[in-house]
C-alpha cells in the first residue's frame, strides 16, 4: 500500500473522532439534564411512613425504586450506616447512602457538594421531618439534625431544623 492509500483512511478516522469529541459535552449535558437522580430504597412492606418519604422523593425530583424487605439491617449495614444512625428505611443515591427520612433539599445539597462521605441519616423517626409530617401526627414536630456520616462512621451536623 502507498503512503497516499493509508493517509486517507486514517484522516477520515480522525475527523470522525474530533467530530465525535466535540459532540460528547452536548451527549453528557443531554443526559444529566433529561434524567432524573434515581433512589433505590429498603423499606418494610407495612410501614406507611416509608411510603410517604418515598412521596415526598418524587415530589422533588427524584425517581424511586423501592424494595420491600423484611428487616433493614442488611440493606444499613451493606451501606455502610452504623447501627446507632439507624431508622426505618435505607436509600441509596449516585453511590451516598440515606438513611431515614432525610428532606431532598438536603439530598440535593449532597448531590452537588459530593463530599467525601458515606451519606445522610436522620437517626430515629422526628416527628415534622419528611414523611413524618402528614395528618395522622397532627402538625407536631420536633427538632432534629441531618448528619453527615464520614467513612470512619462518626458524624457531624449537615442541616439542623428546629
Amino acid at each position: 500500500m502507498m503512503k497516499s492509500q493509508i493517509a486517507k483512511p486514517v484522516s477520515a478516522i480522525r475527523r470522525f473522532m474530533v467530530a465525535g469529541l466535540a459532540l460528547l459535552p452536548i451527549v453528557v449535558l443531554a443526559q444529566k439534564a433529561g434524567s432524573k437522580p434515581v433512589i433505590q430504597v429498603w423499606k418494610t412492606p407495612s410501614c406507611g411512613c416509608c411510603k410517604d418519604w418515598l412521596t415526598h422523593l418524587q415530589d422533588n425530583g427524584f425517581d424511586v425504586v423501592a424494595h420491600d424487605v423484611e428487616d433493614t439491617v442488611e440493606a444499613r449495614t451493606k451501606a455502610g450506616i452504623p447501627d446507632r444512625y439507624a431508622s426505618c428505611h435505607t436509600g441509596i443515591v449516585q453511590g451516598y447512602a440515606l438513611e431515614g427520612h432525610v428532606p431532598a433539599r438536603e439530598i440535593k445539597r449532597l448531590l452537588r457538594e459530593r463530599p467525601k462521605a458515606v451519606g445522610l441519616a436522620v437517626p430515629s423517626m422526628p416527628l415534622g421531618s419528611p414523611g413524618m409530617d402528614g395528618p395522622a401526627y397532627g402538625g407536631r414536630r420536633m427538632p432534629y439534625n441531618v448528619l453527615l456520616i464520614g467513612a470512619n462512621g462518626q458524624s457531624t451536623v449537615y442541616q439542623a431544623y428546629n
